[in-house]
C-alpha cells in the first residue's frame, strides 16, 4: 500500500475509528517527523475544511490528472509530456516538475509499469515525497515561554495580510491567550483603521497611531504596552510596499532592532503572507522577502480560490520555507494550521 492509500485510510469517513498509519521505517521517517501523533479525537485534523477548501483545485488540477489516465491505455512519451504540462500548469514550478518527472520515469522503468492506472497513486506518493523528503519543515508556530510571543507579518499589499492577522488573533483569543494587535503599517491608507476594526470585531486589544507615523516607534510603544500589561501574543502588521526594496529592507531592519532591544530572541516568527491565486508570482515574492529579512514561515491565503493547488510544493522546493497556515475560505475558522497529510488528502481524494 502506498503512502497516499495510508493517508486516505486514516481520513476515510467509513472507518469507525481513525486508524494509525502503519508504515515501514522509510515512510515513518518522512511522516512521523512531519507531525506528532494525535492524542485523541478532539485533536484530529480538521480535514473537512481541507476537503471543502480544495474543491476548486480538485475540479481543475486533479480532474486533469484523472482525465489523462482515461485517455491512455499505455504509458508513452506522449503521456509523460501531457503529465508534465498538467503539473506545470498546477503551479508546482518548472524545476520541481523536472525533478519529479525524472523520478517518475525512473520508477516506471525499474518497476516495468505500463498501465497508467497503476501510476495514479504513485504520482500522488511522489508529490508527497517532494514535500517531506530530505528535510521535514517545522510547520508549528514557536511560542515564547518567558514573555509575549512576537509575530511579525510581512507581505505585499492585497494578499490578505491584515485579514490573516485578524483571523489568527481570533483563534489565539479562543485558546485563552491575551492578544494585542499592533498597526505597524502606517503607510497604506486605511491600514491602521482596518486593523483596529478587526480588533473590535474579534474582541482583542489594539495599539496604533495616526497614519504616517514612524512604524518603528509604533512597534516600540506597542511592545512596551505588551510587556507592561502581560500580553501573551503580539501580532504586528507591517508595510507591504515602500518606494523600493532598499527602503523596505531598512524599515524592517529598524523594526527588528526595536523588537530585539526589548526581547532579544524576538520576533519569534516572521510570517510572509502570499496570495495563492498569484501562482509563481507568489514564489517570486517569497524569494524577494527572503533577501530582505529572515522569513520563518509562510501563510498561504485564498487557496480555495485557485484551481491549481500545487504552489505548496513549489514553495518547499524553491524557497524551502515552511507553510505554517493556509487560508481555505472567508470564515475565521478557514485559516488552518498547515498539515501536509490533510492537504494531500484534500487535494487528491478523488484520484482513487
Amino acid at each position: 500500500m502506498g503512502l497516499f492509500s495510508k493517508i486516505k485510510n486514516m481520513f476515510s469517513k467509513e472507518a469507525e475509528e481513525k486508524p494509525k498509519i502503519e508504515m515501514n521505517q522509510e515512510d515513518t521517517s518522512m511522516v512521523e517527523n512531519n507531525q506528532e501523533a494525535k492524542k485523541n479525537t478532539s485533536e484530529e485534523k480538521p480535514v473537512k475544511v481541507y476537503e471543502k477548501g480544495l474543491t476548486k483545485s480538485r475540479k481543475g488540477f486533479v480532474s486533469n490528472l484523472i482525465s489523462l489516465t482515461s485517455h491512455y491505455s499505455k504509458i508513452t512519451d506522449a503521456y509523460f509530456d501531457e503529465l508534465e504540462e498538467i503539473l506545470i500548469m498546477a503551479d508546482i514550478g518548472v524545476n520541481t516538475v523536472m525533478k519529479f518527472m525524472d523520478r517518475l520515469r525512473e520508477r516506471v522503468r525499474k518497476e516495468k509499469i505500463e498501465d497508467p492506472n497503476l501510476l495514479k497513486e504513485i504520482i500522488v506518493d511522489e508529490l508527497f515525497i517532494i514535500y517531506v523528503d530530505e528535510e521535514v519543515l517545522e510547520s508549528k508556530i514557536h511560542f515564547s515561554m518567558t514573555g509575549p510571543t512576537i509575530l511579525l507579518f510581512v507581505g505585499v499589499n492585497g494578499v490578505g495580510k491584515t485579514t490573516t492577522i485578524g483571523k489568527l488573533a481570533w483563534q489565539m483569543k479562543e485558546k485563552g491567550k491575551k492578544v494585542l494587535l499592533v498597526a505597524g503599517d502606517t503607510f497604506r491608507a486605511g491600514a491602521v483603521e482596518q486593523l483596529k476594526e478587526w480588533s473590535e470585531k474579534i474582541g482583542v486589544d489594539f495599539f496604533g497611531k495616526e497614519e504616517g507615523s514612524d512604524p518603528a516607534s509604533v512597534v516600540y510603544d506597542g511592545i512596551v504596552k505588551a510587556k507592561e500589561e502581560n500580553y501573551d501574543v503580539v501580532l504586528i502588521d507591517t508595510a507591504g510596499r515602500l518606494q523600493n526594496k532598499v527602503n523596505l529592507m531598512k524599515e524592517l531592519e529598524k523594526i527588528n532592532r526595536v523588537i530585539a532591544s526589548f526581547i532579544p530572541e524576538a520576533p519569534h516568527e516572521t510570517l510572509l503572507v502570499i496570495d495563492a491565486t498569484t501562482g509563481q508570482n507568489g514564489i517570486s515574492q517569497a524569494k524577494s522577502f527572503q533577501e530582505i529579512t529572515n522569513i520563518t514561515g509562510i501563510v498561504l491565503t485564498k487557496l480555495d480560490g485557485t484551481a491549481k493547488g500545487g504552489i505548496v510544493l513549489a514553495i518547499k522546493e524553491e524557497v524551502n520555507i515552511p507553510v505554517k497556515y493556509i487560508g481555505l475560505g472567508e470564515a475565521k475558522e478557514d485559516l488552518q494550521p498547515f498539515d501536509i497529510e490533510a492537504y494531500i488528502y484534500g487535494l487528491f481524494k478523488d484520484m482513487m
